[in-house]
């Protein structure tokens, strides 16, 4: 088992502790195997009734994957970004299957991989400190790790917008969308662990009775306005919408958007859409497995990171550069199914 995790059992909870503080717990290759690892100990062990998943010292919960890494490995052969993607999709499967109850922690920074780590799960606590986001589409990436099943369900155009502009969430609105089942101030997570580790067949009961009133949840106020101007599915209807809009908040909306990877706001809708139709979260990991072998290794996945992770100039290179020049060819490509030998599986 690597020391990127802590991984033990208290009494009848399993414990699953991500640590890797200097960075932010993002998950690597060796911490996904371990999770897989300690679940599948755990699937039956009558003795284990609950699992808890939080994050050692430090801001995050988890933020996100490996990204040097995967671009590393998608400007040679991409085998081992493959490898990441293959182990980190079957962890995300195996939590949104799995019979035991799982508490997820997030408290603090839950982006990207951590996301992925955390929804599945089925009980998914915030707190003050959460700052929730899938940023992708600013590195040349998608929403992954269940994105398209996860955001597509979202009220209204919310998951569309989050996919397309990387927007954080914080603990409030979490709660409000439910991607949070419950909120409780910091100051309590190590209460709820004590408590549930005492009552695990109770853990709703725990949650519901440390929960607070959650602060207002400012995005709701931006609900008719993210649903109108972000109500196509076609990239270049949502950009002239919010040009067209002429108030103050399409404009900045707009201008964030002029900063993230065309190809990637383009893959992102196609995966929101199909996603919201997908007949299992399966079917999901097989198609964002797909997609993910295939963006690794294109221009801009290797440039967005190069931009934001390596040299911080933060003044990525796209290509192509604007919407109209990503052609639907592009596109089907990149959705384009894996050979069967190669295609991912939940194992």
């Amino acid at each position: 088992m690597t020391n990127d995790l802590i991984v033990e059992t208290r009494g009848p909870v399993g414990r699953i502790r991500l640590n890797r503080p200097k960075a932010l717990h993002a998950l690597n290759l060796a911490m996904c195997e371990g999770v897989l690892e300690a679940l599948e100990g755990w699937r039956g062990d009558l003795a284990v009734e609950a699992i808890v998943i939080d994050h050692a010292e430090g801001r995050g919960f988890c933020a996100g994957g490996d990204i040097r890494m995967l671009a590393a490995s998608g400007a040679t052969d991409g085998v081992e970004a493959r490898a990441f993607f293959h182990a980190e999709y079957r962890m995300n499967h195996r939590l949104f299957t799995y019979a035991k109850s799982i508490v997820a922690v997030m408290d603090g920074i839950t982006m990207g991989g951590g996301v992925g780590l955390a929804l599945p799960c089925t009980y998914r606590v915030a707190t003050e400190n959460t700052k929730f986001a899938m940023p992708e589409t600013g590195i040349g990436l998608f929403p992954d790790v269940g994105g398209g099943w996860y955001l597509s369900r979202l009220p209204g155009r919310i998951g569309q917008f989050l996919a397309l502009t990387g927007h954080r969430l914080d603990g409030a609105e979490c709660l409000a969308l439910g991607l949070a089942t419950h909120y409780l101030p910091g100051e309590a997570i190590e209460t709820a662990k004590a408590r549930i580790g005492e009552t695990p067949q109770d853990i709703a009961g725990v949650l519901d009775a440390l929960s607070v009133a959650a602060p207002e949840a400012r995005m709701l106020a931006q609900q008719d306005d993210i649903d109108r101007l972000f109500a196509s599915d076609e990239l270049e209807d949502i950009f002239a919408a919010l040009e067209a809009d002429g108030g103050e908040w399409a404009a900045q909306t707009l201008a964030t958007l002029k900063t993230k990877s065309p190809q990637s706001m383009k893959v992102s809708l196609r995966l929101l859409h199909e996603g919201a139709g997908m007949a299992s979260f399966a079917d999901e990991m097989k198609q964002e497995y797909a997609v993910g072998a295939h963006v690794v290794q294109r221009h801009d996945f290797i440039e967005g990171v190069r931009a934001v992770i390596v040299d911080k100039d933060n003044a990525p290179r796209w290509d192509p550069a604007t919407p109209e020049d990503v052609t639907d060819h592009v596109i089907d490509q990149i959705f384009a199914p894996l050979p069967v030998n190669e295609a991912w599986t939940p194992g």
